[in-house]
């Protein structure tokens, strides 16, 4: 009686397992130049998040490589009243071999970053023109390019990456992004 419970609970527990992994087993790109990745992106689509219902248009994501391989982070927007918001962060990669796994952080108190985020890098165009950000939770997700637009073929692109990983490309809705 013993053995078949431990059987069972063995059995249970390796499908519970095997059904977690499964499910947030995302898959970065193999390999991220970090000085490329670098510089300004905007933001074309996005999964509603809370930390972003204030943000109407025009939003970027500034990445800027520091000697000690950290980045510095500034997200910007264009909230409804008009009033621009930036939001000032680090991120630190995580997976060295790769570079496409990091963290990031928008808070710290006395120079000690709290609160560190997943930011997977989930596809990259071969010339950096776009790129697939998502976390393992499948929660957050984010189509970005160097341009506020982003050609019909290259979104596809996007949105082929993000299906794919499981997400339901069904709840990202479109930035709006004023042209230059």
């Amino acid at each position: 009686m013993i053995i078949k419970s431990i059987l069972i609970v063995t059995v249970l527990l390796t499908a519970f397992l095997f059904g977690q992994n499964s499910m947030s087993g995302l898959k970065t790109v193999d390999y991220v130049d970090l000085v490329k990745y670098s510089g300004l992106w905007y933001e074309i689509a996005k999964l509603p998040n809370r930390f972003q219902k204030h943000c109407a248009k025009n939003v970027t994501a500034e990445y800027k490589l520091r000697a000690d391989k950290k980045i510095d982070v500034i997200n910007s927007c264009i909230e409804e009243d008009g009033g621009i918001d930036k939001a000032e962060g680090i991120a630190k990669v995580v997976d060295l071999k790769t570079n496409s796994k990091l963290e990031v952080s928008f808070v710290s108190i006395f120079g000690i970053q709290l609160f560190w985020g997943d930011y997977w890098i989930l596809g990259l165009d071969d010339n950096y023109e776009y790129a697939v950000v998502g976390t393992p939770s499948r929660k957050y997700g984010w189509i970005l390019a160097r341009t506020p637009q982003l050609s019909g073929e290259k979104l596809n692109e996007a949105f082929e990456v993000l299906k794919a990983q499981g997400y339901d490309i069904k709840k990202f809705v479109m930035t709006e992004q004023e042209k230059l």
